[in-house]
């Protein structure tokens, strides 16, 4: 595992659009490391300009406050991905109804859960729905049971502000990509900048619908090990 390069290190180029008007994640996520950008920042201005990984993505909020002009975003939360993926085609304006009462919310849910079960959980409905059941849940939670149906409760906010424009976030995903699978099977090159946040161990250890174990830690623990570039690991 690397930590520095022995060539005169660059200022990573970022979007401008980013790191001047703060894009903010268009989700709200549980653990999300906000808070932790400019530590990660220190790093991330030493190396150049690596392309950034990070393996578990969730809510976005390291890869736009790096903003990179390119970056592998990764999580094996379908759902999750598959917004991200419509914004980046250009969903500019969700269509769903936003209502913030629990009538509308269960309805919504069960529409989703059924376009999931259906095998049509990556279309953009889907993605609307998601994001409304994001903003609208309790306590900006994504969880599923043990058929990947979404059981988050209502969340009961007196008022959500729900965004009706995301064109500049297909902007700054320009150079990005997005997959959806395990970490290992990622196409890491040598060089890559890699942020890895994954699943806590021990508060918090539901990956989508399938448990993040203890081997699995060891496992990425192995992979980062072995990576040639720099490396960022936080658990907390």
């Amino acid at each position: 595992m690397a930590t520095a390069t022995k060539a005169k290190a660059r200022k990573p180029k970022s979007k401008v659009r980013a790191a001047d008007e703060k894009l903010t994640p268009p989700l709200k996520w549980a653990g999300g490391k906000r808070w932790l950008i400019p530590h990660i920042q220190a790093y991330w201005d030493k190396h150049g300009e690596h392309r950034l990984v990070e393996p578990f993505c969730g809510g976005l909020a390291v890869a736009l406050g790096l903003a990179p002009e390119r970056a592998l975003l990764n999580d094996i939360n379908a759902p999750l991905m598959n917004f991200y993926a419509w914004l980046k085609k250009g969903l500019s304006r969700t269509r769903t109804g936003m209502s913030n009462d629990p009538d509308t919310y269960y309805n919504h849910r069960e529409r989703f859960n059924a376009l999931l079960m259906s095998g049509r959980g990556r279309n953009k409905e889907a993605a609307e729905l998601f994001y409304f059941l994001n903003r609208t849940g309790y306590n900006g939670l994504c969880r599923f049971n043990s058929k990947g149906e979404f059981n988050v409760p209502f969340g009961r906010y007196k008022t959500i502000n729900y965004k009706k424009n995301f064109s500049a976030y297909r902007e700054i995903f320009e150079g990005w990509e997005f997959r959806c699978q395990d970490f290992e099977t990622l196409p890491i090159e040598p060089d890559d900048f890699i942020y890895a946040d994954p699943p806590y161990d021990v508060e918090f250890t539901k990956y989508a619908k399938d448990d993040f174990s203890w081997a699995d830690q060891v496992r990425l623990a192995e992979f980062l090990a072995a990576h040639e570039g720099p490396v960022v690991l936080s658990n907390q």
